[in-house]
C-alpha cells in the first residue's frame, strides 16, 4: 500500500467534516485561520522533515512514494498538517453547542 492511499481516507474525512461545518457560525473566519495555519504548518513540516531525513532519523521506502519531493521530504507528508489545520477546527465547530445558522 502506498502512502498516498493511506492518506486518502484522512483527506476525505477532513473534506467531509469541513463541509459539514460550513453551516456553523464563523465559517469564513475559521477558513481564513485554517489557511494561515496550513501555510505555517507546511513550511515547518518541509523544514523539519528535510532536517530529519538528512540526518538519517528515518527514511521512506521508495516504492511506497509518489516520487514527488520537496527537498528530501515526500509530498505525501504535507497532507497531515493540511488535514489537521482544517479538520480540527471543523470538528470543534461541530461539537460546540448552540444554534446553527
Amino acid at each position: 500500500m502506498t502512502y498516498a492511499l493511506i492518506v486518502l481516507p484522512f483527506v476525505a474525512a477532513t473534506a467531509a467534516v469541513t463541509a459539514l461545518s460550513a453551516r456553523r457560525p464563523g465559517f469564513a473566519a475559521r477558513m481564513r485561520a485554517s489557511l494561515i495555519t496550513t501555510v505555517v504548518l507546511l513550511v515547518l513540516t518541509v523544514v523539519f522533515d528535510n532536517a530529519m531525513i538528512a540526518t538519517d532519523l528515518f527514511s521512506y521506502p521508495a516504492d511506497r512514494l509518489s516520487g514527488l519531493r520537496i527537498g528530501l521530504a515526500p509530498v505525501e507528508d504535507l497532507s497531515y498538517p493540511l488535514c489537521a489545520a482544517f479538520g480540527v477546527p471543523a470538528v470543534l465547530a461541530l461539537l460546540r453547542r448552540g444554534p446553527r445558522t
